[in-house]
């Protein structure tokens, strides 16, 4: 929990983040609705949520600091440390543990001198294990400022890393290039990402996200060997149109009276 009463922001970032706050709590028709834009802003402030980032929320809202506090402290994307430059989040639920999530977030932790929700001390990367990061078609994945790098090992893993502390270029394997954390966060608040292009660069889902539709659809995926999997729905609706044209007969071919 956080130490309370906290200090308030300088003058001039005060100044700065209220005219923020304003903006985002005139989207909404009741002011409250808009913390979790506003635990957003202050993140993207500081590189999380701090004590006196949740008084200034408070302030804004006319709530209390623990009703502020009981949000901030429930939904993890909000930080209760500050975060490195390039927050990596690795997925060790089910699926992904099993392919490997597992043994890539040991081997970067033992790899960045780190543990769970820390930071190394240039202050570059954190490192946190996450639940599900939602992409269970390309597992095991590991995000950076919550973009996708797919598919990933052990070895790829700790590349990444390495390059994010180097400075090297490391493109997501879809969505737009990478920016810092706090940048990342002023998006999530609700602004606009005015880096040029970098809309365009949202990517979407491919082939293995809609592998179970095509096999619905009873389609054969490449590589299968022309295996298909019909739906029970598909089976159900042909084993009846089957059994009406059977009742249309009378044994002669001729069709009679629908049973």
């Amino acid at each position: 929990m956080p130490a309370l009463p906290a200090g308030p922001y300088p003058e001039e970032v005060h100044t700065r983040l209220a005219a923020d706050a304003a903006e985002l709590i005139g989207r909404y028709p009741v002011a409250r609705s808009a913390l979790l834009p506003l635990l957003h802003l202050v993140q993207a402030e500081e590189g999380f949520v701090s004590p006196t980032g949740i008084r200034f929320c408070a302030e804004q809202l006319d709530l209390t600091t623990a009703e502020v506090t009981a949000v901030a402290t429930f939904y993890t994307m909000y930080r209760r440390r500050p975060a490195g430059d390039y927050h990596v989040g690795v997925c060790t639920n089910t699926l992904c543990a099993v392919l490997g999530g597992d043994q890539i977030f040991a081997e970067l932790q033992e790899h960045l001198g780190i543990v769970n929700n820390e930071t190394t001390e240039d202050g570059r990367i954190s490192i946190e294990h996450i639940e599900c990061n939602a992409a269970c078609d390309y597992a095991p994945v590991v995000m950076v400022n919550w973009e996708f790098f797919d598919n990933q090992t052990p070895q790829s893993a700790k590349a990444l890393v390495d390059d994010l502390r180097a400075g090297r270029e490391a493109v997501p394997t879809r969505g737009a290039r990478l920016c810092s954390f706090k940048e990342t966060a002023r998006i999530l608040a609700g602004f606009p990402d005015e880096r040029p292009g970098a809309v365009d660069e949202s990517g979407a889902g491919g082939a293995p996200s809609l592998a179970g539709l095509r096999l619905a659809r009873g389609e054969a995926l490449p590589g299968t060997g022309g295996t298909r999997v019909v739906s029970p729905r598909r089976d159900a609706t042909a084993r009846e149109a089957t059994t009406r044209e059977g009742t249309r007969s009378d044994g002669t071919g001729r069709e009679g009276t629908e049973a």
